[in-house]
């Protein structure tokens, strides 16, 4: 191949790219933004994604739904977010303004799943020979050992307070604090209230032994 042929060549590799480019227009650039609401116009969403799925490039809302970012004329904007309908904004070719303002409104998406059964084992002819299969033991015998009145008892004086013990212990506690901050205790033996009600106590036979 000669030197000339190589130059031509290189020539129109060059050339025509340049002359399809100066044919091609120049297209706009315009800053797209605006605010992303819910579907009753009350609530921002933050995290929206917003791009340009032909040229790879976006943004996303902030915490207040608003977003910025610059755009070409003729672009499609797409708007997503997780359980929101999908939705895509078409910049008009002829635009005239440097800026576009939208507000936009996300509906949520609604998806009906089919119903879905979990079985133990991958087929029900699996699961079936398996229960034939299965060895039961003799139930188990319960051991009345352990609900002798004797074990009962002791584990009745070993277990801790309830609750309400503790809370009834914590008030007495509390309001034997405030008598002796105001005042001596009250002494039963001059009560004669309490007089009272231990000369009925005798009277009715409280005190006696009970076989």
């Amino acid at each position: 191949m000669s030197i000339h042929l190589i130059v031509i060549l290189l020539f129109f590799a060059t050339a025509v790219p340049n002359a399809f480019a100066q044919d091609e227009p120049t297209r706009k650039i315009v800053q797209l933004s605006g605010v992303i609401l819910n579907g009753d116009s009350t609530v921002a969403i933050p995290g929206v994604n917003i791009y340009v799925p032909r040229k790879g490039r976006g943004t996303s809302s902030n915490r207040y739904g608003y977003f910025s970012m610059p755009v070409v004329a003729g672009d499609s904007v797409v708007f997503s977010f997780i359980g929101l309908k999908r939705q895509s904004l078409k910049i008009p070719e002829d635009i005239e303004e440097d800026k576009i303002s939208y507000i936009l409104t996300m509906i949520e998406d609604e998806y009906a799943l089919s119903e879905v059964e979990v079985m133990p084992y991958p087929t029900e002819e699996e699961f079936k020979n398996a229960v034939l299969a299965l060895n039961i033991d003799d139930e188990i015998q319960l051991n009345r050992g352990n609900l002798s009145p004797q074990l009962l008892l002791r584990w009745a004086e070993e277990m801790p307070a309830s609750g309400n013990e503790n809370f009834r212990q914590f008030t007495n506690q509390q309001m034997m604090q405030t008598m002796d901050r105001y005042g001596p205790r009250p002494l039963p033996l001059l009560n004669p209230f309490a007089w009272s009600q231990f000369i009925q106590s005798i009277k009715r036979g409280d005190l006696k032994n009970k076989d």
